[in-house]
C-alpha cells in the first residue's frame, strides 16, 4: 500500500474527503517527525512507539584498502510495534 492508497482508505473509513484525509495524514507524519527531531517519543497505545536510538561511534575497516575509518555517532529513528499490533499481524 502506498501513500495514495492509504489516503483513499482513510477517507473511506473515516467518511472524509480525500483532500481532508491527506491533510490529516500529512499532519500526523509531520508531528511524529518533529517530535522525534526534538528527542521525544511518540507512543500510540495498541500500535507502537516511535523513538530515536543512538548508534555509537565505531571503527570500520575498508576491505579494499585495509584503511581504518571512524564512523561517527548517529541518531536514527526507530519503531517498536505494540503487542496488539504484533498479535494482529500474526
Amino acid at each position: 500500500m502506498n501513500k495514495t492508497e492509504l489516503v483513499e482508505t482513510v477517507a473511506e473509513k473515516a467518511g472524509l474527503s480525500k483532500k481532508d484525509s491527506e491533510k490529516a495524514l500529512a499532519a500526523i507524519i509531520d508531528t511524529i517527525v518533529n517530535s522525534l527531531a526534538k528527542g521525544e517519543k511518540v507512543q500510540l497505545v495498541g500500535f507502537g512507539t516511535f523513538e530515536t536510538r543512538v548508534h555509537k561511534e565505531r571503527t570500520n575497516i575498508n576491505p579494499q584498502t585495509k584503511e581504518k575509518q571512524v564512523i561517527p555517532e548517529t541518531t536514527v529513528p526507530a519503531f517498536k510495534p505494540g503487542k496488539a499490533f504484533k498479535d494482529a499481524v500474526k
